[in-house]
C-alpha cells in the first residue's frame, strides 16, 4: 500500500518536471520567433539588404550668401561578413591595393564594432576616390559580402573660419551610446558648428530594402520599393559670420597668438571669431584627417584651440568701463568725481602704477586709462560701512554687477566648449585670503589679479556699452533652414546699470579716441568709441582693445588680444580699427590696406616650453 502510494507521487513529480520543461521550451521558442528582435533581424537579413540611404548634409553659407561649406561624393566599402563565402582574399586586397595583414586585422576590429553583426553591412573601407571606386565597382561581382555605399564629405571653399566650422568626422563608440541614429561607420561633427547643430544638419536617413535568394544574391527591389524609405537632407544654416571681414582677421593675426572677436550689437550676431594660430579646414577632410588632426595636436602654438571662447585672460584696462558703471550707479562716484593721481594709486606701502601724475574726474579718467582713479574707486565702494555692512557684502554687490554684464559664466554662444572666464567672490577671498581688506584685491578694478575674461565677453563688454546697458547672447548661426532661432539668441539681457550712466562711459571711450590712449583708430568717416588695455604678464604685456562704431545707432563692437602684444596702441587698437573700417565701410583705403599688409607680415616671437620659436 505505502509503496504503491511512493510510486503514485514519483509518477506526479516526474509528469510535472516533463512538464516544466515542455513549458521552459515553448516561452523561449515564443520568445525568439515574437519577442526577439536580434532573431527577427538576422531572420530578415536571410532574404533581405536594408541598404542605408545616407542624406546630404546641410550646406552652410555667410552672412551674405556666400557657400562656405557644402558636399562632394564619397565611396565607402561595406562587408557582411555572413555573405564572404567563396571570397578571393588575394585577389580583394590586389584590386584595393591593400596588403592582407590589414585586411586581417580590419576583419578583426570589425568584430568589435558597436552593434556588430555577421548579417549586416559593417564598414571595411572608408571614402574611396572617384577612380578607386569606378575601379573597384568593375570589379565588384567578383566579391560577395561587399558592396559599395554612396556618402557625402564635407568640402570648404575658403581655407578660413575652422574654429567656426568645425569638422566631421567617423562616430565613435560614446557617439553610438548617446544616440541611436548612429551606427559604426556613420559621421558626426566633432567640434565647431558642425557639432553644435548636428541634429539640423545631418538629416534623416532613409533606407532601400534588396531581396535576396537563397545564395545571398541580390535579386531587385523588395515589392518594387513600396517599404523603401527617401533621406530626409538636412537643414541649411546661415552664419552670422562676414567671410571677407573674417579672411581680413585671419590675416592680421598671422604670426600672432591670440583672438579677434567682432559683434553686431543691435542682434549679437558675431560678425568674426578669428583664433591665431589657426589652420586650414581642408585639413580635416579625407582619409588624413585622423593623421592632420594629430599633428596639429602636438603644436606649442595650440592651433586646435579656440582662443576666442576657451582662452581666458586678464581684461586689462578694458575693464576699467564696468568699474566706471557700477560706481556711477552704486552712487560711489559721480561724472564730476576727481581722484588724484600722483603716478598711480598709493596707500601706505602699496603702489599700483599708473602712466601720468594728474587729477581726473571720469571721462578724463576712461580716456586716459587711469589707473589710480579705478582702485580709488573701488576702495571707497569696498570700505563703505554707511552702504555694506561687510566687504564681503560690498564685493556680492560688485560681483553681481560683473555677472550681469555678461562675466563669470559662460554666455552661451553656440559654439561647444565656451569657457567661463573668472570673477572672484566673497567666499573665494574668505577661502584664500582668510582675513582680507580693499588693498587686498585692488587690482581686479583694473583688470588684473583674479579677474578673467575671454576675449568673447570682452566684445560682448563693447556690444553692452554700444546697447547702453544690455546685450543678445552672441551666436553664430543667423538663420536655420525653416526653423525660428532659438529665444536665446533674441532675448536682451539687461545689466543692473541704467542707460543714463551707460552715455557717460560713451562719452569717455569717444574721448579715449579723439584725444587719449586710442587715437590711432580716429578716423572722419564716423565716430569710433574705444578702450585700451595693456594686460600685466609673467612674460610681455598683452595687447587688448575693445570698442564700437558708429558711436551713434553702432554697427560693429569689437574685441582684439594679442598675446605678449605690448601696449594696448600697438597692435590692439590700429587691428581693431581695420576690423570696423572693413566692416563698415565695405573696404579698406590703400592707406588701410597698406598697414592691413604691415600686420600680417609683423609677427610676435614666442617662446614655448619646449624651447621652440
Amino acid at each position: 500500500m505505502g509503496s504503491d502510494h511512493l510510486y503514485s507521487n514519483r509518477k506526479y513529480v516526474l509528469g510535472g518536471v516533463a512538464v516544466g520543461i515542455i513549458v521552459v521550451y515553448l516561452i523561449r521558442l515564443f520568445s525568439l520567433q515574437l519577442m526577439s528582435e536580434d532573431f527577427k533581424r538576422n531572420a530578415d537579413s536571410n532574404a533581405f539588404l536594408k541598404r542605408i540611404q545616407y542624406p546630404a548634409r546641410g550646406a552652410i553659407r555667410d552672412r551674405n550668401g556666400e557657400l562656405m561649406v557644402y558636399n562632394q561624393p564619397s565611396y565607402d566599402i561595406m562587408v557582411v561578413k555572413s555573405e564572404m563565402k567563396g571570397l578571393d582574399t588575394l585577389d580583394l586586397c590586389r584590386s584595393l591595393g591593400i596588403e592582407r595583414e590589414w585586411f586581417d586585422q580590419r576583419m578583426e576590429d570589425i568584430t568589435k564594432l558597436v552593434g556588430y553583426s555577421t548579417y549586416t553591412q559593417q564598414p571595411f573601407k572608408n571614402q574611396l576616390s572617384a577612380e578607386e571606386f569606378s575601379s573597384f565597382q568593375e570589379k565588384l561581382f567578383r566579391f560577395p559580402g561587399f558592396y559599395i555605399q554612396k556618402r557625402n564629405i564635407r568640402q570648404y571653399a575658403f581655407p578660413y573660419a575652422a574654429h567656426i566650422l568645425g569638422d566631421v568626422g567617423e562616430v565613435n563608440p560614446a557617439d553610438i551610446e548617446a544616440d541611436d541614429y548612429y551606427q559604426s561607420g556613420d559621421y558626426i561633427g566633432k567640434v565647431g558648428v558642425e557639432r553644435s547643430y548636428e541634429r539640423e544638419l545631418r538629416g534623416e536617413k532613409g533606407v532601400e530594402i534588396l531581396l535576396r535568394d537563397a545564395n545571398g544574391r541580390i535579386k531587385g527591389s523588395y515589392q518594387n520599393g513600396k517599404f523603401d524609405r527617401a533621406p530626409v537632407p538636412g537643414k541649411n544654416l546661415t552664419l552670422s559670420i562676414d567671410i571677407e571681414l573674417q579672411a581680413l582677421g585671419e590675416r592680421l593675426m598671422k604670426g600672432k597668438l591670440g583672438s579677434i572677436v567682432a559683434i553686431e550689437p543691435a542682434t549679437g550676431e558675431v560678425l568674426c571669431m578669428v583664433s591665431s594660430p589657426t589652420y586650414d579646414p581642408h585639413l580635416m577632410v579625407g582619409k588624413l584627417r585622423g593623421a592632420n588632426n594629430h599633428e596639429l595636436s602636438l603644436d606649442p602654438r595650440k592651433p586646435l584651440l579656440n582662443r576666442a571662447i576657451m582662452g581666458t585672460y586678464p581684461p586689462g584696462s578694458t575693464f576699467k568701463t564696468s568699474q566706471a558703471l557700477t560706481f556711477l550707479q552704486e552712487g560711489i562716484i559721480t561724472p564730476q568725481t576727481a581722484y588724484s593721481c600722483t603716478g598711480g594709486f598709493r596707500f601706505g606701502g602699496m603702489k599700483v602704477g599708473c602712466h601720468g601724475v594728474h587729477t581726473l574726474a571720469l571721462l578724463p579718467a576712461i580716456g586716459t586709462s587711469c589707473n589710480g582713479y579705478f582702485c580709488w574707486g573701488l576702495y571707497y565702494m569696498l570700505g563703505n560701512r554707511k552702504k555694506y555692512k561687510t566687504i564681503q557684502e560690498a564685493l556680492t554687490t560688485w560681483k553681481d554687477y560683473m555677472v550681469s554684464m555678461g562675466f563669470g559664466y559662460a554666455l552661451g554662444v553656440d559654439l561647444p566648449g565656451e569657457k567661463r572666464g573668472m570673477i572672484p567672490n566673497a567666499d573665494y577671498y574668505d577661502k584664500h585670503l582668510g582675513r582680507w581688506n580693499p588693498l587686498s584685491v585692488i587690482s581686479i578694478a583694473i583688470g588684473q589679479g583674479e579677474v578673467t575674461l575671454t576675449p568673447l565677453q570682452i566684445a560682448n563688454l563693447g556690444a553692452t556699452i554700444a546697447n547702453r546697458g544690455y546685450y543678445i547672447t552672441p551666436h553664430i548661426v543667423k538663420e536655420v533652414q525653416g526653423e525660428p532661432l532659438d529665444t536665446l539668441y533674441t532675448t536682451k539681457h539687461y545689466t543692473h546699470v541704467d542707460a543714463r550712466n551707460y552715455e557717460y562711459v560713451v562719452e569717455g571711450m569717444r574721448r579715449a579716441v579723439t584725444g587719449g590712449t586710442c587715437h590711432t583708430a580716429n578716423n572722419p568717416w564716423y565716430e569710433v568709441c574705444g578702450k585700451t588695455g595693456t594686460a600685466q604678464n609673467r612674460g610681455h604685456d598683452h595687447s587688448v582693445f575693445m570698442g564700437f562704431a558708429p558711436k551713434e545707432h553702432p554697427q560693429i563692437a569689437v574685441a582684439v588680444y594679442v598675446e605678449n602684444g605690448g601696449w594696448g596702441a600697438t597692435y590692439g587698437v590700429p587691428i581693431g580699427a581695420l576690423i570696423m573700417e572693413k566692416y563698415i565701410r565695405g573696404e579698406l583705403s590703400p592707406q588701410s590696406e597698406e598697414q592691413a599688409r604691415s600686420f600680417e607680415n609683423r609677427a610676435i616671437h614666442y617662446v614655448y616650453g619646449n624651447g621652440q620659436r
